[in-house]
Order: structure tokens, then sequence, then C-alpha cells
């Protein structure tokens, strides 16, 4: 169903001027609470709570909010908000999005064959994926400890299962946050283009604006004029992919990419004037794919978690939920 609201997204680009889409602090916050408002009750219940709503649109913010920290810190991470697509749909002149490496490491030699590097391409992609394994992982040791809190056998370790329940659910929190960010960079087409600010020093048959087009949207438009009932009205049903987290992302940037000439096909035709509503339209729409992508994600992870095992030595979740192992070594360490 998400993909149905990005198609008709394009069927709106292509038939009115206008919008660019780059979220600041306000896109990014209204894509966290939105998709966590939006899961369903196979969730756990402390995630579907109005606090950790407004706590996960805060963490959503902080990849941006941690830039400046200092140059190891940011030159590191910047580039983990984009992904430089050509015209040719290469990044870079490198792979495509449909054939990505398996890791950031492959990507970059990938990359270095043809003179780039992850730096300068950026890593959008290796972001979204990393942080969905951290989430899956952490709701594995919730599932874990929530089981191991419950059973009486183990009651002589339960305070312990306790405090480290709740030390994970304010990891979880965090985490979900980190990853509403970047799932909802990827909902941005000026996130996954060479043309990510203006058309730039490119051939320009179609006469598209040069002028920087990002920086407003990221603040302005969005804060102005984008309303959190009016993204929830448009959050897609949920939709489970059978596939690979990998091949998710791909196909979730994917789709954002096709949205790059049509944007400026708009920008060209006057749709960023001030006032004229296609702009905001536009903005909210991409803001609701991001919380549906979001939503999706964080159940995905969740079920994902099931299967996975924790600790050292290494004990499966289903193992510990059935109640044929005390996760206690694990869990606290036996080196």
């Amino acid at each position: 169903m998400k993909r149905l609201v990005t198609f008709a997204l394009m069927a709106a680009v292509a038939a009115a001027p206008s919008a660019a889409l780059a979220w600041g602090s306000t896109g990014h916050r209204i894509i966290g609470e939105t998709a966590v408002r939006a899961l369903p009750a196979e969730v756990p219940a402390f995630l579907r709570t109005p606090q950790a709503a407004r706590d996960i649109g805060e963490f959503s913010r902080e990849p941006d909010r941690s830039k400046s920290a200092g140059k190891v810190h940011d030159r590191d991470r910047d580039a983990g908000h984009f992904l430089d697509i050509d015209d040719a749909g290469k990044v870079l002149g490198g792979p495509t999005l449909a054939a990505l490496p398996p890791t950031r490491a492959d990507f970059e030699t990938a990359l270095r064959a043809v003179g780039q590097d992850s730096w300068k391409a950026g890593y959008l992609p290796y972001s979204i994926v990393d942080r969905w394994q951290q989430l899956a992982i952490d709701f594995a040791y919730w599932r874990v400890l929530n089981a191991a809190e419950a059973n009486p056998a183990w009651a002589a370790h339960r305070d312990f299962f306790v405090a480290d329940k709740r030390r994970r659910e304010a990891q979880i929190l965090e985490d979900a946050g980190a990853l509403s960010h970047f799932v909802g960079d990827g909902s941005q087409p000026l996130h996954l283009t060479v043309h990510y600010n203006g058309w730039g020093d490119f051939p320009n048959p179609g006469g598209y604006p040069t002028a920087h087009l990002h920086g407003p949207f990221e603040s302005d438009l969005v804060q102005a004029t984008v309303r959190p009932e009016a993204v929830a009205a448009q959050v897609a049903p949920l939709s489970i992919c059978q596939c690979t987290i990998e091949a998710q992302t791909a196909a979730y940037l994917a789709d954002t990419a096709k949205l790059v000439e049509p944007f400026y096909q708009l920008a060209k035709a006057g749709g960023l004037d001030p006032g004229d509503p296609r702009g905001p339209a536009l903005a909210t729409r991409q803001i609701a794919v991001g919380a549906s992508e979001l939503r999706d994600m964080m159940v995905e992870a969740w079920r994902a978690s099931a299967t996975q095992t924790v600790g050292w030595k290494p004990v499966a979740v289903a193992d510990v939920v059935a109640g044929r192992i005390d996760p206690y070594p694990a869990l606290y360490g036996i080196d």
C-alpha cells in the first residue's frame, strides 16, 4: 500500500508545480511521532504510549542535533544522511541501488574502483539497515528480559532482569529514534540525488532551477505548513515486506529517487512560490511516506527479534521464552 502512496505522489508531482523535500526538526519529529502512534497492538505496550511517541519524535532529531561535535564525529557521520545518485541511476558512477554491495566496506571498495568514496557519495542505505538491525537486537533482549522477569524459576535474579529491561526500554526509544531519522531522510528526494541543492553543474536540458532549494524546505516550508494530523491521515496501512531489510531499504529509496526530476519540474513551474498549496501538499505526502515506512520497519524488527540470539554465550530468544534456558549467565556476562 505504501508504494501506492508514492506512485500517487508522482502523479501529483507531474500534474502540478512544486516543492523541495528536506526535513528539519519539525519533519523528523512528525515522522517519529506519527509512526509510533500507528504501531499495532503486537508491539510491546511501552512503545505504544503518548510519551514513547514524544520521546522517539525527539530522538529522531538527534543525528542532526549532534552535528558540530567535532571534525572526526562530523566527517564520519555526515555522509550517512544521503546517497548521491547520478542521472545514469548509479551512485557517482559506481553501483546502483538495486545492486548495492552487502556491507559498507564492500560499498567503499566499489566506489574507489571508480575514483569515488562513500564520504562523497553518501551511505544512507547502510545507515538505515544498521539502525534496523540494532533495533531488532534490542527487541530480542527485551523479549528475553520480559520472559525472565516473569518466570518464577529464575526469581533469584529477578531484580537484575527488571532493571535491565528498564535500561533496554530506554535504549529502544533512542535506537528507534535513530532509525526514524534515517528512514525520514530516505523519504526526501533531495537526499537521493547529485542534484541535492539546485540542479548544479550538470547538463540541464530541462532548464531546471539552479538556486539552492534544500535549506528553505528543511525548516521553513514544513514548519510553517505541514500539520501532524494531515500527515497521520495519509499514513498507509501496515505493509510487511517479505524480503530482507537490505532489499526493502533499496526499494524504498528507489521509489523516492524517482521523484527527483518531477520535483524539479515542479520547481521550474513555480510551485515553490509562497502561498502555493502544492508544496505543502507534497511535503505532507512524503513525510507520511516516511512515517509509514518507519512504522513498517519497526514492526518487522519486532517480528525478526523472535528468532534471534542474545548475550554471551548466546541463548536463543525462543528457548528463554519457552522457559528452557535461564538467560542470566548470558545476560549478566560470563566473559
